[in-house]
């Protein structure tokens, strides 16, 4: 599945993020409600984690927003208030369900596995295209034009990522997180020797680039304009 996770307690991210991730999901976090918002609002998830107290705007005031727009993705909230009336708040405000701080993992996980398999907003994503290039996400294969391209692991990765977020610029913070699962710089040029290799593969024979540096950011990767 594809988890939003919003949660602005930095190690209780990274260690949800961490076994999510292990555990086969794909996990995209935001720190504060505002980017929640931004990305509930402009990516499509299966299910979201949203904590309550979050700064910049607060976790039922992003599940009222999103409600209101239509969307039905399923939300597990996560608060420290644990009262009933905290918990009946939670679930009026358009809540699938109420997890109380602390908990354990184990519960977090099978309560998101229940709210994945309850949703019927989507089916999971197989394949991933852009232009001319596809992922098979199930065969981990990768094609252009027709043409099969050989990724390692790591790069396999790093263009799935890029995949996901296609037509965005993704930050060198991005990718050491969600494709190295590193929480810090390495101080290396890691990134940019990934990239010019998966550059090789799957630009270098096609007149139209998709990877694309974007100076003082990161990378995009898109159409041409």
């Amino acid at each position: 599945m594809r988890i939003l996770l919003i949660e602005d307690d930095a190690e209780a991210a990274a260690y949800m993020a961490k076994g999510l991730k292990e555990a086969g999901h794909t996990v995209d976090h935001a720190a504060d409600g505002t980017n929640g918002l931004f990305l509930a609002t402009t990516e499509r998830y299966d299910v979201m984690v949203v904590d309550r107290m979050l700064p910049g705007l607060d976790g039922l005031s992003i599940i009222q927003s999103i409600r209101a727009d239509g969307n039905a993705t399923p939300v597990l909230i996560l608060s420290a208030l644990g009262k009933v009336d905290d918990r009946v708040r939670g679930l009026r405000a358009g809540g699938d369900d109420y997890l109380v701080k602390p908990y354990a993992f184990a519960e977090l996980m099978a309560r998101i596995d229940a709210l994945g398999r309850r949703s019927t907003a989507a089916q999971p994503e197989t394949r991933l295209k852009v232009e001319d290039l596809e992922i098979d996400l199930l065969a981990r294969t990768v094609t252009r034009a027709g043409r099969a391209i050989d990724l390692q692991p790591r790069e396999f990765r790093l263009l799935e990522y890029l995949m996901r977020h296609a037509g965005q610029v993704v930050t060198r913070t991005m990718l050491l997180e969600n494709v190295w699962e590193y929480h810090f710089d390495p101080q290396t040029n890691l990134i940019d020797v990934h990239i010019s290799r998966l550059r090789q593969k799957v630009d270098k024979d096609f007149e139209r680039p998709l990877i694309h540096t974007v100076r003082g950011a990161g990378y995009s990767l898109r159409a041409p304009r």
